[in-house]
Protein backbone atom coordinates (compact mmCIF):
# COMPACT_ATOMS: atom_id res chain seq x y z
CA UNK A 1 0.00 0.00 0.00
CA UNK A 2 2.85 2.37 0.85
CA UNK A 3 4.50 1.68 -2.50
CA UNK A 4 1.33 2.70 -4.35
CA UNK A 5 1.01 6.01 -2.48
CA UNK A 6 3.56 7.99 -4.56
CA UNK A 7 1.94 6.81 -7.80
CA UNK A 8 -1.51 7.86 -6.56
CA UNK A 9 -0.18 11.26 -5.50
CA UNK A 10 1.29 11.80 -8.98
CA UNK A 11 -1.93 10.73 -10.70
CA UNK A 12 -4.17 12.89 -8.51
CA UNK A 13 -1.80 15.85 -8.85
CA UNK A 14 -1.92 15.52 -12.63
CA UNK A 15 -5.72 15.25 -12.64
CA UNK A 16 -5.97 18.30 -10.38
CA UNK A 17 -3.71 20.26 -12.72
CA UNK A 18 -5.83 19.27 -15.75
CA UNK A 19 -9.00 20.25 -13.86
CA UNK A 20 -7.64 23.69 -12.94
CA UNK A 21 -6.22 24.21 -16.44
CA UNK A 22 -9.60 23.33 -17.98
CA UNK A 23 -11.90 25.24 -15.63
CA UNK A 24 -9.80 28.39 -15.19
CA UNK A 25 -10.81 29.96 -18.55
CA UNK A 26 -14.46 29.20 -17.79
CA UNK A 27 -14.16 30.81 -14.37
CA UNK A 28 -12.52 33.90 -15.90
CA UNK A 29 -15.38 34.17 -18.41
CA UNK A 30 -18.06 33.84 -15.72
CA UNK A 31 -16.43 36.46 -13.50
CA UNK A 32 -15.79 38.70 -16.51
CA UNK A 33 -19.46 38.52 -17.46
CA UNK A 34 -20.30 40.07 -14.09
CA UNK A 35 -17.91 43.02 -14.43
CA UNK A 36 -18.30 46.37 -16.12
CA UNK A 37 -16.77 46.73 -19.57
CA UNK A 38 -14.18 49.19 -18.24
CA UNK A 39 -13.12 46.76 -15.52
CA UNK A 40 -12.77 43.88 -18.00
CA UNK A 41 -10.77 46.02 -20.41
CA UNK A 42 -8.47 47.45 -17.74
CA UNK A 43 -7.86 44.08 -16.06
CA UNK A 44 -6.01 43.85 -12.79
CA UNK A 45 -8.92 42.41 -10.80
CA UNK A 46 -9.99 38.80 -10.39
CA UNK A 47 -13.37 39.26 -8.73
CA UNK A 48 -15.77 42.00 -9.88
CA UNK A 49 -15.64 45.20 -7.87
CA UNK A 50 -19.34 45.57 -8.63
CA UNK A 51 -21.39 42.50 -9.52
CA UNK A 52 -23.32 43.39 -12.70
CA UNK A 53 -25.93 40.67 -13.09
CA UNK A 54 -27.74 43.02 -15.44
CA UNK A 55 -25.13 42.15 -18.09
CA UNK A 56 -27.04 38.95 -18.80
CA UNK A 57 -30.31 40.78 -19.40
CA UNK A 58 -28.56 43.32 -21.61
CA UNK A 59 -26.82 40.60 -23.62
CA UNK A 60 -30.10 38.72 -24.01
CA UNK A 61 -31.84 41.87 -25.26
CA UNK A 62 -29.16 43.18 -27.61
CA UNK A 63 -28.41 39.86 -29.31
CA UNK A 64 -32.07 38.81 -29.62
CA UNK A 65 -31.21 35.62 -27.73
CA UNK A 66 -34.78 34.34 -27.69
CA UNK A 67 -34.92 34.04 -31.48
CA UNK A 68 -31.32 32.92 -31.93
CA UNK A 69 -31.59 30.36 -29.12
CA UNK A 70 -34.64 28.84 -30.77
CA UNK A 71 -32.83 28.67 -34.13
CA UNK A 72 -29.80 26.99 -32.54
CA UNK A 73 -31.97 24.59 -30.54
CA UNK A 74 -34.02 23.61 -33.59
CA UNK A 75 -30.95 23.08 -35.78
CA UNK A 76 -29.02 21.16 -33.12
CA UNK A 77 -31.97 18.96 -32.11
CA UNK A 78 -33.02 18.04 -35.63
CA UNK A 79 -29.42 17.45 -36.72
CA UNK A 80 -28.87 15.18 -33.72
CA UNK A 81 -32.06 13.16 -34.16
CA UNK A 82 -31.63 12.62 -37.90
CA UNK A 83 -27.89 11.90 -37.60
CA UNK A 84 -28.53 9.29 -34.88
CA UNK A 85 -31.21 7.61 -36.99
CA UNK A 86 -29.00 7.50 -40.09
CA UNK A 87 -25.89 6.43 -38.17
CA UNK A 88 -27.64 3.72 -36.16
CA UNK A 89 -29.31 2.18 -39.22
CA UNK A 90 -26.14 2.37 -41.32
CA UNK A 91 -24.04 0.97 -38.48
CA UNK A 92 -26.44 -1.93 -38.01
CA UNK A 93 -26.32 -2.83 -41.70
CA UNK A 94 -22.51 -2.58 -41.76
CA UNK A 95 -22.07 -4.67 -38.62
CA UNK A 96 -24.66 -7.35 -39.33
CA UNK A 97 -24.69 -7.75 -43.12
CA UNK A 98 -22.32 -8.35 -46.02
CA UNK A 99 -23.08 -6.56 -49.29
CA UNK A 100 -21.22 -5.20 -52.35
CA UNK A 101 -19.59 -1.82 -51.73
CA UNK A 102 -19.44 -2.23 -47.96
CA UNK A 103 -15.70 -1.53 -47.79
CA UNK A 104 -16.03 1.44 -50.13
CA UNK A 105 -18.80 2.90 -47.96
CA UNK A 106 -16.58 2.62 -44.90
CA UNK A 107 -13.75 4.38 -46.74
CA UNK A 108 -16.07 7.22 -47.78
CA UNK A 109 -17.31 7.64 -44.23
CA UNK A 110 -13.76 7.68 -42.86
CA UNK A 111 -12.64 10.20 -45.49
CA UNK A 112 -15.20 12.73 -44.26
CA UNK A 113 -13.46 12.63 -40.87
CA UNK A 114 -9.82 12.83 -41.95
CA UNK A 115 -10.05 14.95 -45.10
CA UNK A 116 -11.11 18.51 -44.34
CA UNK A 117 -11.52 20.95 -47.23
CA UNK A 118 -13.26 23.58 -45.12
CA UNK A 119 -14.23 26.80 -46.88
CA UNK A 120 -13.57 25.32 -50.34
CA UNK A 121 -16.98 23.63 -50.35
CA UNK A 122 -18.98 26.52 -48.90
CA UNK A 123 -19.95 27.96 -52.26
CA UNK A 124 -20.96 24.61 -53.84
CA UNK A 125 -22.95 23.83 -50.72
CA UNK A 126 -24.69 27.18 -50.85
CA UNK A 127 -25.49 26.79 -54.56
CA UNK A 128 -26.86 23.31 -53.89
CA UNK A 129 -29.12 24.59 -51.12
CA UNK A 130 -30.34 27.45 -53.35
CA UNK A 131 -31.11 24.96 -56.13
CA UNK A 132 -33.19 22.96 -53.64
CA UNK A 133 -35.01 26.14 -52.50
CA UNK A 134 -33.84 25.62 -48.92
CA UNK A 135 -31.80 28.82 -48.61
CA UNK A 136 -34.65 30.58 -46.81
CA UNK A 137 -35.11 27.75 -44.31
CA UNK A 138 -33.19 26.33 -41.39
CA UNK A 139 -33.44 22.93 -43.06
CA UNK A 140 -30.71 23.97 -45.47
CA UNK A 141 -28.26 24.35 -42.58
CA UNK A 142 -29.46 21.08 -41.06
CA UNK A 143 -28.89 19.24 -44.33
CA UNK A 144 -25.29 20.51 -44.56
CA UNK A 145 -24.52 19.70 -40.92
CA UNK A 146 -25.76 16.13 -41.38
CA UNK A 147 -22.66 15.50 -43.47
CA UNK A 148 -20.57 15.41 -40.29
CA UNK A 149 -22.15 12.32 -38.73
CA UNK A 150 -19.23 9.95 -39.49
CA UNK A 151 -17.83 10.16 -35.95
CA UNK A 152 -21.17 9.03 -34.51
CA UNK A 153 -21.37 6.30 -37.15
CA UNK A 154 -18.05 4.74 -36.14
CA UNK A 155 -18.84 5.22 -32.46
CA UNK A 156 -22.07 3.23 -32.82
CA UNK A 157 -20.31 0.50 -34.77
CA UNK A 158 -18.16 -0.03 -31.68
CA UNK A 159 -21.29 -0.40 -29.56
CA UNK A 160 -22.81 -2.86 -32.06
CA UNK A 161 -19.76 -5.05 -31.60
CA UNK A 162 -20.71 -5.57 -27.95
CA UNK A 163 -24.29 -6.66 -28.74
CA UNK A 164 -24.40 -10.45 -29.23
CA UNK A 165 -25.57 -11.63 -32.63
CA UNK A 166 -27.50 -14.39 -30.88
CA UNK A 167 -30.13 -11.78 -30.05
CA UNK A 168 -30.73 -11.19 -33.75
CA UNK A 169 -30.98 -14.90 -34.44
CA UNK A 170 -33.39 -15.49 -31.55
CA UNK A 171 -35.61 -12.60 -32.64
CA UNK A 172 -35.57 -13.80 -36.26
CA UNK A 173 -36.63 -17.29 -35.18
CA UNK A 174 -39.50 -15.70 -33.26
CA UNK A 175 -40.69 -14.06 -36.47
CA UNK A 176 -39.11 -10.59 -36.38
CA UNK A 177 -38.10 -9.06 -39.69
CA UNK A 178 -34.75 -7.35 -40.28
CA UNK A 179 -36.24 -3.96 -39.36
CA UNK A 180 -38.21 -5.46 -36.49
CA UNK A 181 -35.02 -6.81 -34.96
CA UNK A 182 -33.39 -3.42 -35.28
CA UNK A 183 -36.20 -1.30 -33.81
CA UNK A 184 -37.50 -3.73 -31.17
CA UNK A 185 -34.34 -5.49 -29.99
CA UNK A 186 -31.15 -3.70 -31.01
CA UNK A 187 -32.15 -0.06 -30.73
CA UNK A 188 -33.17 -0.26 -27.03
CA UNK A 189 -29.83 -1.91 -26.23
CA UNK A 190 -28.03 0.86 -28.08
CA UNK A 191 -29.23 3.61 -25.73
CA UNK A 192 -25.82 4.24 -24.10
CA UNK A 193 -24.20 4.66 -27.50
CA UNK A 194 -27.04 6.85 -28.75
CA UNK A 195 -26.75 9.08 -25.69
CA UNK A 196 -23.01 9.57 -26.14
CA UNK A 197 -23.43 10.13 -29.87
CA UNK A 198 -26.22 12.63 -29.21
CA UNK A 199 -23.98 14.60 -26.88
CA UNK A 200 -21.20 14.96 -29.45
CA UNK A 201 -23.52 15.61 -32.39
CA UNK A 202 -25.55 18.19 -30.46
CA UNK A 203 -22.40 19.94 -29.26
CA UNK A 204 -20.93 20.13 -32.76
CA UNK A 205 -24.14 21.50 -34.26
CA UNK A 206 -24.63 23.97 -31.40
CA UNK A 207 -21.08 25.34 -31.69
CA UNK A 208 -21.01 25.55 -35.50
CA UNK A 209 -20.31 29.09 -36.67
CA UNK A 210 -19.12 29.31 -40.28
CA UNK A 211 -21.99 27.47 -41.99
CA UNK A 212 -24.80 29.34 -40.15
CA UNK A 213 -22.94 32.60 -40.76
CA UNK A 214 -22.71 32.05 -44.52
CA UNK A 215 -26.21 30.68 -44.94
CA UNK A 216 -27.92 33.44 -42.93
CA UNK A 217 -26.20 36.53 -44.35
CA UNK A 218 -29.28 37.49 -46.35
CA UNK A 219 -31.72 36.52 -43.60
CA UNK A 220 -30.63 37.69 -40.13
CA UNK A 221 -33.74 36.19 -38.53
CA UNK A 222 -32.31 32.73 -39.24
CA UNK A 223 -29.05 33.39 -37.39
CA UNK A 224 -27.97 31.00 -34.67
CA UNK A 225 -26.72 31.83 -31.21
CA UNK A 226 -23.05 31.56 -32.17
CA UNK A 227 -23.57 34.07 -34.96
CA UNK A 228 -25.67 36.32 -32.76
CA UNK A 229 -22.92 36.42 -30.14
CA UNK A 230 -20.66 38.13 -32.65
CA UNK A 231 -23.18 40.99 -32.82
CA UNK A 232 -22.38 41.77 -29.18
CA UNK A 233 -18.79 42.63 -29.98
CA UNK A 234 -19.51 46.27 -30.71
CA UNK A 235 -22.11 48.51 -29.12
CA UNK A 236 -24.06 51.38 -30.52
CA UNK A 237 -21.01 53.67 -30.29
CA UNK A 238 -18.68 51.10 -31.89
CA UNK A 239 -17.19 50.39 -28.47
CA UNK A 240 -16.06 46.85 -27.71
CA UNK A 241 -18.50 45.12 -25.33
CA UNK A 242 -16.33 42.36 -23.93
CA UNK A 243 -18.44 41.99 -20.78
CA UNK A 244 -21.61 41.36 -22.81
CA UNK A 245 -19.83 38.86 -25.05
CA UNK A 246 -18.74 36.95 -21.97
CA UNK A 247 -22.28 37.05 -20.59
CA UNK A 248 -23.66 35.80 -23.89
CA UNK A 249 -21.07 33.03 -24.03
CA UNK A 250 -22.06 31.89 -20.53
CA UNK A 251 -25.71 31.78 -21.55
CA UNK A 252 -24.89 29.75 -24.64
CA UNK A 253 -23.14 27.12 -22.47
CA UNK A 254 -26.32 26.21 -20.58
CA UNK A 255 -27.91 23.92 -23.22
CA UNK A 256 -24.65 21.98 -23.60
CA UNK A 257 -24.45 21.51 -19.83
CA UNK A 258 -28.06 20.31 -19.72
CA UNK A 259 -27.45 17.78 -22.51
CA UNK A 260 -24.30 16.59 -20.75
CA UNK A 261 -26.19 16.03 -17.48
CA UNK A 262 -28.71 13.79 -19.23
CA UNK A 263 -26.04 11.90 -21.22
CA UNK A 264 -23.47 11.65 -18.43
CA UNK A 265 -24.61 8.26 -17.12
CA UNK A 266 -24.19 6.71 -20.55
CA UNK A 267 -20.44 7.28 -20.72
CA UNK A 268 -19.69 4.30 -18.46
CA UNK A 269 -22.53 2.03 -19.52
CA UNK A 270 -22.35 -0.98 -21.82
CA UNK A 271 -25.21 -2.90 -23.33
CA UNK A 272 -28.41 -3.08 -21.32
CA UNK A 273 -29.07 -6.77 -21.94
CA UNK A 274 -27.30 -10.10 -22.09
CA UNK A 275 -27.79 -13.58 -23.48
CA UNK A 276 -28.40 -16.51 -21.17
CA UNK A 277 -26.79 -19.76 -22.10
Amino acid sequence: MAKQLPAKIIIWSFLLFVLVFTLFPVLISVLGSLKTNAEVTAGGTFFPQEWKFSNYLEAWRQADFARFSWNSLFISTMTTVIALLISSMAGYAINRREFPGKRFYMIVQASTMFISIGAVVLRPQFELIVAMNLNASLWGIILILLGSHAAVFFMLIGFYGSIPRELDEAATIDGCSFYGVFFRIILPLLRPGLAVGALFQFRNAWNEYIIPLVFTMTNPKMQTLTVGLANLRYGYNAATQTHLMMAGACISLLPILIVYVFANRSFMQVTAGSVKG
